[in-house]
């Protein structure tokens, strides 16, 4: 036996009806686009010229950044033996702050070294 159906639960329309609306520009704008458009004003004024990198220049900066990262590598290493080896709490501290400041030096060197590459003119 087959049932039956109540009005009103059957299946639904098979057309339906949907509202398209078009962007335009006078639509809010997202916290993000409001400071690019900000951040693109503001090179405007200052004449900021936006190059793109050259295939010379990515893969030098690609390069520095291998060195910098074997660099913090090694010198992390370097720490977890020192560490091994600290008898005080004192001394721990000590390698710790070494440590801390040297990742900052490296980190420093490796943005310099980037920016110098950036720096360079596009042929």
């Amino acid at each position: 036996m087959r049932p039956t159906r109540r009005a009103g639960h059957g299946r639904a329309p098979a057309t339906r009806c949907y509202t398209v609306r078009v962007m335009s520009d006078d639509a809010p704008k997202s916290a993000f686009e409001l400071a690019m458009q900000r951040l693109r004003q503001k090179d405007k004024d200052t004449d900021v010229d936006a190059r793109p990198l050259t295939d010379a220049q990515k893969a030098a900066i690609a390069e520095a950044r291998q060195v910098y990262k074997a660099k913090t590598a090694e010198r992390e290493i370097l720490h977890q033996a020192a560490l091994r080896k600290a008898a005080t709490r004192e001394e721990v501290e000590l390698l710790n702050e070494n440590l801390r400041r040297d990742l900052e030096r490296l980190a420093s060197d490796r943005d310099r070294k980037i920016a110098e590459i950036r720096g360079e003119a596009s042929p």
